[in-house]
């Protein structure tokens, strides 16, 4: 019979062999096959040795997820890796931790750029914008005269005049956008860093505060957007959201323009 596969060993087997021991501080002599040892990746990982070579073997049943995170952390793996590391451990990707965004990649401003009379930007799981192209700043709101703390599309929508006197049918579309907020924060585990946000927009928005308490729950994936513009005059756009590729922090939001009139009007402006 042939032996019987052990994705998850192997996987194990693979990554230890590729780490450098001398790096982390382990003697690198006398050793028969390359990167660390059984007991040096439990050490680490502060699991016992006995317990993670039968993980190699394919022995002991499924890890707990604070296993394989000790392990994850353990053989230094990338979010990727340890994503992969818990579908062969437990044949689901692990539960989502959220970390603060540091920005955008120049590859994806540079499609933000590329798109040129669609409005697009990038946001965060908490709505801060921090990306965004030129026919966004001119057709929906010009993010970089705002300070940092500004640019959120909640605080926008109900806390600045202008913002809310621009939306038609803001009431539904107001409605919409908490109960999409609500489901993005936690999909990105971002629950907690929500917290902050929320009562700032209680104590300021008697009607934030009534649709937080409805627990409403809205999936943000496309629409239409009708926009009342200072020069443009009424406007439609189709928005369509999408997922970062690697960045469970960020969306990608691009409106583009309903007809072939109102993108003419929007390359004129621009």
């Amino acid at each position: 019979m042939p032996p019987t596969v052990n994705p998850l060993g192997s996987y194990l087997k693979d990554r230890r062999g590729r780490i450098d021991p001398a790096a982390l501080g382990f003697t690198a002599t006398r050793r028969r096959t390359p990167g660390l040892r059984r007991e040096e990746v439990a050490q680490r990982a502060n699991i016992s040795a006995t317990w993670y070579t039968w993980l190699e073997q394919g022995r002991g049943g499924a890890p707990s997820a604070e296993v394989l995170n000790r392990i994850a952390s353990g053989l230094m793996l990338t979010e990727p890796e340890r994503e992969h590391l818990f579908m062969l451990g437990r044949g689901h990707p692990p539960e989502v931790r959220y970390q603060a965004p540091e920005g955008v990649t120049p590859r994806l401003q540079r499609l933000l750029d590329a798109f040129e009379v669609s409005p697009a930007i990038v946001k965060t799981a908490t709505w801060d914008v921090v990306a965004w192209n030129r026919a966004a700043a001119v057709v929906l709101t010009d993010y970089g005269r705002l300070p940092r703390e500004q640019r959120n599309i909640l605080k926008l929508v109900f806390c600045d005049p202008r913002i809310r006197a621009a939306q038609e049918g803001w009431d539904d579309m107001a409605r919409y956008v908490v109960g999409a907020f609500r489901a993005d924060a936690a999909r990105a585990g971002a629950s907690s860093e929500v917290t902050g946000l929320v009562e700032e927009l209680c104590a300021r928005s008697e009607e934030f505060a009534a649709l937080w308490r409805d627990h409403d729950v809205r999936p943000h994936g496309e629409g239409t957007k009708r926009l009342r513009h200072a020069v443009l005059g009424v406007i439609e756009l189709e928005y369509s959201g999408f997922a970062v590729d690697g960045r469970p922090d960020l969306g990608l939001i691009v409106y583009n323009p309903a007809s072939r009139q109102d993108a003419d009007r929007i390359r004129t402006l621009l």
